[in-house]
C-alpha cells in the first residue's frame, strides 16, 4: 500500500486541484483549488464533535467520519517538532512560534447540501469548502462524495504537535477535481491479488482523492472471476479454483468499500483478445490457429464467426452487469492477434459470406456486436485505442483509452471525432525505474496535446496503470 500511496501522487495533483505544491511542512496533498491559511492556530482534541446538517440519514457519511477520525488523532505520526511549536504540556497551550494561539476548537459544522447517494458514478459531485477561524468552523459540500473529499483534507490539516497535543491552522479552503476520472488499473489476472490488498489500495486511493478503480479481473493467463452461469470459467480458467478466485460476495465486499471511499469500481472484461483462460473452460469460444493449412494446437481471439460466441457473452455480461453497479463496463478491444482469424478457413469462408474483403472489417464486425450487447443490457462502454485505430465507428458516448506512446495525436485524433477519453500512457507504473521516472510522470498533463478547449474538455481523466507479471 505504501508504494500505491507514492505512485498515485501523479494524479491527484493533475486530477484534484494543483498538488504540484509539495515540500513545507504540513501541505495538503493533492492541492486545493484555493487556500488561504494563516500561522494562527487552535488547538483540537479527540472529543470535537461535528454538527451535521444533511437532507436525511447518511450512512456512508456516518461511516466516513469514524473512519477519518482515526487519521485525524494519530499518536505515532508527530510532525512538528516540540521546539518548532513551543508547545507546553502542563495542559496549557503556549504561543507557538509566529502564530497565535486561538482556542480550542470543540464542534464544526459539517453540512451537505444534497440527498445522501449511495453509489459513485462518473458525474458525482466532489466539490467542497472548509472554513476554520475564530467566527466559523464548518465544512460544507454539495453530496456526500464532497463531504467524503473534505474529511480527508481535513486529516491533513489536523497535525499532532508532540506527546498527542493536535493543532489546526486558521484556514480557508474551496476545492474541486480538474477531472471527473482518476483512476488506478490493477491486473489480477496475471499475478493474483487478494481481497486484503485490493481494499488497502482502495484506502490508498482515497487518500490521494482517486476515484476510480479499474479492476482488469481477468485476461489470457487466469480467470478469477466466479460466474454463476458459466462456472467452468474459474473452475478450469483460475490459478487456482479455491483459492485465487473473486467469488460475488468478496467482489460485492470490494464494491461497497470503494464505495463508502467514494471510488467507483469500474470491471473489465477484455475481448476478443487476452481471452486464452475463457477457453479453458469453454475451448468452443476461441478459434482453433492454423499454420501451413493446418490446426497448430493453439487459439487465437474469441470466433467472431459463430452466434453462439455473442450469446456466450450476452449471458455472462448480463451476470457481470448485475454485480458491479457501475454504468460503465471495459471492453477492452486491444491486441487482437488478428493472424489467427486470417489463417483460419471457418472464419475466411465466413468472411466471404459477409462480403469482408480485410481482416479489419471482421473485427469491426465483432466489436460492433459486442457493444450493442452492452448498450442492450443498460451499460456504457470504454474501449481500449485500437478499437478507433482499426476503424470501428462507435455511438457517440464511447469514451477511448489511450494506452500507447505518441498519446498526444491519438488524443488530438479522438477528441476531433468528438469521443471522451481517458489516459493511461504516461502512467505505466510496471515500467518504473528507480528514481529516474518520477519528472516525467509528473510532466505530463493530459491537456498537453494541442487540443483545442472544446477537445480538451473531452479529456475526462486519466489511470496509472499497474499490470501485473
Amino acid at each position: 500500500m505504501k508504494l500505491i500511496l507514492l505512485i498515485c501522487l501523479w494524479i491527484a495533483g493533475y486530477g484534484y486541484g494543483y498538488g504540484m505544491q509539495i515540500g513545507a511542512e504540513g501541505t495538503l496533498w493533492p492541492y486545493p483549488q484555493e487556500v488561504k491559511t494563516s500561522e494562527s492556530f487552535f488547538t483540537i482534541t479527540k472529543q470535537f464533535n461535528f454538527t451535521l446538517k444533511t437532507a436525511g440519514k447518511c450512512d456512508l457519511l456516518d461511516k466516513a467520519i469514524a473512519r477519518y477520525r482515526k487519521l485525524f488523532f494519530l499518536e505515532d505520526c508527530s510532525l512538528v517538532s516540540k521546539t518548532a511549536t513551543e508547545t507546553l504540556f502542563d495542559g496549557q497551550i503556549n504561543v507557538r512560534q509566529n502564530g497565535l494561539y486561538l482556542g480550542e476548537i470543540a464542534n464544526i459544522t459539517l453540512s451537505v447540501h444534497e440527498k445522501c447517494e449511495t453509489v459513485p458514478h462518473m458525474n458525482m459531485n466532489e466539490m467542497y469548502s472548509i472554513n476554520i477561524n475564530q467566527q466559523i468552523q464548518d465544512i460544507y459540500a454539495e453530496t456526500v462524495w464532497g463531504a467524503i473529499r473534505a474529511l480527508d483534507t481535513l486529516s491533513q490539516l489536523i497535525r499532532n504537535v508532540g506527546q498527542n497535543q493536535f493543532t489546526i491552522n486558521e484556514t480557508a479552503i474551496l476545492d474541486f477535481p480538474r477531472f471527473a476520472h482518476r483512476g488506478l488499473m490493477l491486473d489480477t489476472s496475471r499475478h493474483y491479488v487478494p481481497i486484503k490488498e485490493l481494499l488497502q489500495n482502495l484506502d490508498a486511493m482515497a487518500y490521494n482523492k482517486l476515484n476510480v478503480f479499474h479492476w482488469h479481473i481477468v485476461d489470457d493467463q487466469s480467470f478469477p472471476y466466479v460466474s454463476s452461469i458459466y462456472p467452468e470459467l474459474s473452475v478450469k480458467g483460475a490459478f487456482n479454483a479455491k483459492t485465487h478466485i473473486f467469488t460475488e460476495q468478496q467482489i460485492q465486499e470490494v464494491i461497497a468499500y470503494g464505495a463508502e471511499r467514494g471510488i467507483r469500481v469500474l470491471v473489465e472484461f477484455d475481448s476478443p483478445g487476452h481471452t486464452l483462460s475463457w477457453g479453458m473452460g469453454y475451448p468452443d469460444l476461441l478459434t482453433p490457429c492454423y499454420s501451413s493449412g493446418k490446426p497448430d494446437g493453439t487459439y487465437g481471439p474469441i470466433d467472431p464467426s459463430k452466434n453462439s460466441s455473442y450469446k456466450f457473452i450476452e449471458t455472462l455480461f448480463k451476470e457481470v452487469g448485475h454485480r458491479f453497479p457501475d454504468q460503465y463496463m471495459h471492453l477492452g478491444g486491444d491486441e487482437v492477434a488478428l493472424d489467427c482469424w486470417e489463417h483460419n478457413p471457418n472464419i475466411q469462408s465466413f468472411m466471404k459470406i459477409k462480403n469482408f474483403t480485410t481482416i479489419s472489417q471482421l473485427f469491426q464486425y465483432y466489436i460492433e456486436n459486442l457493444l450493442n450487447i452492452v448498450r442492450g443490457l443498460d451499460k456504457s462502454y470504454i474501449v481500449w485505442q485500437e478499437v478507433l485505430d482499426e476503424g470501428v465507428v462507435p455511438k457517440s458516448d464511447t469514451i477511448v483509452h489511450i494506452w500507447k506512446d505518441g498519446w498526444e495525436g491519438e488524443m488530438l485524433n479522438v477528441t476531433k471525432r468528438g469521443f471522451q477519453t481517458i489516459l493511461s500512457s504516461c502512467w505505466y507504473l510496471n515500467y518504473i525505474n528507480y528514481g529516474t521516472d518520477w519528472p516525467k510522470y509528473y510532466a505530463c498533463d493530459p491537456h498537453n496535446f494541442g487540443g483545442t478547449e472544446q477537445q480538451n474538455k473531452l479529456v475526462i481523466g486519466g489511470e496509472a496503470c499497474m499490470w501485473g507479471t
